[in-house]
């Protein structure tokens, strides 16, 4: 077993301050590793990076078009958002459509990220709902899977149809078998895998073509869709977002909590997987620029990119005082 490597640096003047140690792994479309550093084989909560997978059986199934879901739905179906009016007013047309209620969801309310919205809570004296959880696209998904094959309410049970559906999808694609479950912070199951597993899935994401069989064809479809539609699948401001925008639609990115972050590169069959031991978003951002930059599908001086590697760090008053930059010997 390979020890995690140091990948980000945090330097202030002349000292190095912080360094974050992680894994990283490239897979190609037939599930081959083509470059990795760290351990491979460390298993991980892949958490909100893997919500692809986790729609694959709302549009493998039929469910999608049973209801004639949009790209952009099907984008907000893989989505950790903001919370925003366009996130919130999303879901809540999806679930009104279906002739469904923010009370059928099982994901809890929290503030919204997003600060015109919690603004606009706190004048209206309003607390947040369930509408504003970063995971209430992808609960809609999971409803409207439930809906369809009319199983019961409780779609976050381990136990439930849904979820099993979506073990054996993730198994499959993962080509690993899951070594358990953690509950993620919207009361769903997480599985486990290792980073290879999870770039494993990643390759074959970007692999899968619409000429396929349904699972492929799903893929691809929620791939395109993420790419066509990133002010769904996270916000203004956020890193998946605005480096999905930089690359003009070409490549699928999508981060989860604990510095995991993954990407599917279409045009190169490839996938990448990354997680940062210490959990930090700075460092799992920077990374997966660094990763992008290296594969040639990211301009290093887009300002998206610069906003999260080799980024000067700069104090309250506007100081220069330190730069985010890449570890040596990572790429």
């Amino acid at each position: 077993m390979a020890n995690a490597v140091p990948m980000v640096e945090l330097w202030r003047g002349e000292l190095l301050e912080s360094t974050h140690q992680g894994h990283a792994v490239i897979c190609n479309g037939q599930g081959e590793i083509t470059a990795a550093w760290g351990d491979p084989g460390r298993v991980i909560f892949p958490r909100s990076s893997c919500k692809m997978l986790q729609a694959l059986p709302l549009v493998e199934s039929g469910a999608a078009d049973a209801v004639g879901l949009t790209p952009a739905q099907l984008a907000l179906s893989c989505a950790s958002h903001q919370g925003a009016a366009l996130h919130v007013g999303a879901v809540r047309d999806w679930l009104t459509g279906l002739g469904l209620a923010e009370s059928d969801l099982r994901c809890g309310s929290h503030e919204p990220y997003d600060r015109a919205e919690r603004d606009r809570l706190i004048r209206a004296e309003e607390g947040p709902c369930q509408y504003h959880n970063n995971c209430s696209g992808k609960h809609a998904g999971f409803l409207t899977y439930s809906r369809h094959i009319k199983a019961g309410p409780e779609y976050v049970d381990p136990d439930h149809p849904l979820q099993r559906a979506i073990r054996a999808a993730f198994e499959e694609v993962t080509g690993e078998t899951s070594p358990g479950f953690g509950i993620d912070g919207c009361s769903a199951p997480n599985f486990a895998t290792t980073v290879a597993g999870l770039a494993r899935a990643m390759g074959w994401f970007a692999a899968a073509r619409e000429t396929g069989d349904a699972r492929a064809r799903a893929a691809h479809r929620l791939t395109r869709a993420m790419a066509q539609f990133p002010d769904f699948v996270a916000g203004e401001g956020r890193a998946c977002t605005e480096l999905m925008r930089a690359m003009e639609g070409r490549v699928a990115l999508k981060t989860g909590a604990e510095a995991v972050f993954v990407a599917i590169l279409p045009e190169q069959d490839l996938g990448i997987a990354l997680k940062i031991e210490d959990g930090s978003t700075r460092a799992s951002e920077a990374a997966i620029v660094g990763l992008l930059v290296h594969l040639g599908v990211l301009d290093p001086d887009h300002p998206a990119a610069r906003k999260r590697l080799n980024a000067v760090q700069r104090n309250w008053r506007g100081m220069e005082t330190g730069i985010v930059k890449l570890a040596p010997g990572f790429l």
